[in-house]
């Protein structure tokens, strides 16, 4: 059995895969930086996916190269290319340098659905890992590739995956902003809500049903909770001032925000469902940017108390806050990686907005990008990914980093300018 925990990216991928899987996407993928080791991973082209409606092949290879953890073995030119287990050559595989083989096949029912089964092997053991089929409709034949993928990586490298969640992000074309929902590779983007005023700060709820975000259409900002599945909206803070910054309590039933209803802006938290807010900190300086820790005892926040904003850590009943970082004089915007042993922020240094990482038990940082205008970071449900805001082409696109710096990616939009991401829970819902 693998045991990959402690694998790191490896040599550049083949933006073949990338071409293949993302030709009809409203974002486009493109690797610019891997270093270290990846699993060697052929997968051999799906019998009878010539007559499905969906070749989920490619789909299955781009996944797994785009996390980063996997080589993809070019089959092409291979005769005779298994499709059963009795097909499988495991010492031709090895000496390919091929570590992990997927075989499977897409077979036509009756009915008009189809039936996809997998394989997975581990060549050097010579042993089957995993086996799985799936009734799917047509328009499930994407979805079924997510899944396909993510078991082959909990399988190979001992974690979930993450390629059946989705992501959030605001889309800015022209005059017009648009909260979009959409696969975590991009694909199936839907807008959730579209606005002439500003849109921001979107975050998901823990069970991935709604999403909570500033709104400027009533021309000042307010705080909404949209349900994902109804469409229904909620305005929950909408008081005097600003009205900024949402970010869900783990269990969902609270919010943390920031207003400036008593004059500066102070962290508060309110019910969800809205009603009154009871303020956290007090303090005569601007704290703003909170984050509940995974166990919902503790907000992190930034405040400009001791100069330039820093992050701090406060109960959530209140009490004295703990700076936490030191190292620069411009650390904002916390979100806490899903174990809670780490912060993403942002940093900058010397007019560069860069992506950076704080090890609670070392207090450690660590700078993941190069800016110059990195923003809004936000883990994957597995803690292995930060996806951010890259303003650097002057046009907002998404970034990808690694938690640990090591692999980076960019996922730019034609069609607008792209900005403040969120990735989705495990499980997060689609659209409406």
């Amino acid at each position: 059995m693998f045991n990959r925990l402690n694998i790191f990216p490896g040599v550049a991928i083949i933006a073949g895969f990338f071409l293949a899987a993302t030709a009809h996407a409203q974002l486009t993928i493109d690797v610019t930086t891997s270093s270290g080791r990846q699993v060697p991973i052929a997968i051999a082209p799906f019998a009878l996916e010539d007559g499905a409606p969906q070749n989920i092949t490619p789909l299955i290879a781009a996944n797994l190269a785009r996390s980063g953890m996997f080589r993809i073995v070019n089959t092409a030119g291979i005769s005779n290319l298994p499709t059963e287990p009795s097909q499988v050559n495991y010492v031709d595989w090895s000496s390919r340098n091929t570590e992990a083989l997927v075989i499977g096949a897409i077979k036509p029912l009756l009915d008009g659905r189809f039936e996809v089964n997998f394989r997975l092997f581990d060549v050097a053991k010579q042993n089957q890992l995993a086996t799985t089929s799936y009734t799917v409709s047509a328009s499930q034949l994407r979805a079924t590739a997510h899944k396909i993928s993510d078991e082959i990586y909990e399988k190979l490298i001992g974690e979930k995956g993450v390629f059946s969640t989705r992501i959030a992000y605001v889309l800015k074309r022209g005059p017009r902003y648009e909260l979009q929902v959409a696969d975590a590779d991009g694909f199936n983007p839907q807008a959730v809500l579209s606005s002439l005023e500003p849109i921001g700060s979107p975050k998901w709820s823990p069970d991935g049903n709604k999403i909570a975000y500033v709104s400027f259409e009533s021309r000042k900002s307010t705080v909404i909770v949209q349900d994902l599945v109804t469409g229904q909206r909620k305005v929950v803070s909408s008081f005097r001032g600003d009205n900024t910054a949402p970010s869900w309590s783990p269990d969902g039933s609270k919010l943390a925000v920031s207003l400036s209803k008593d004059g500066i802006s102070q962290i508060y938290t309110i019910s969800s469902s809205g009603g009154e807010a009871t303020r956290i900190v007090q303090s005569n300086a601007i704290d703003s940017g909170a984050a509940f820790t995974p166990d919902g005892r503790d907000i992190i926040f930034f405040s400009d108390r001791s100069g330039g904003p820093q992050l701090y850590r406060v109960p959530v009943g209140g009490g004295e806050a703990k700076r936490l970082t030191f190292e620069g004089g411009y650390n904002t915007t916390p979100r806490l990686s899903p174990d809670g042993k780490f912060i993403a922020f942002v940093n900058r240094e010397a007019g560069r907005l860069r992506i950076a990482t704080f090890e609670f038990a070392t207090g450690q940082q660590n700078i993941l990008t190069d800016g110059p205008l990195d923003d809004s970071p936000s883990f994957s449900p597995n803690g292995r990914t930060i996806l951010y805001e890259d303003k650097s082409a002057g046009r907002g696109k998404l970034g990808a980093v690694s938690a640990d710096g090591r692999f980076k990616l960019k996922l730019s939009s034609q069609s607008g300018d792209v900005r403040e991401p969120a990735w989705g829970p495990y499980g997060s819902s689609s659209a409406r």
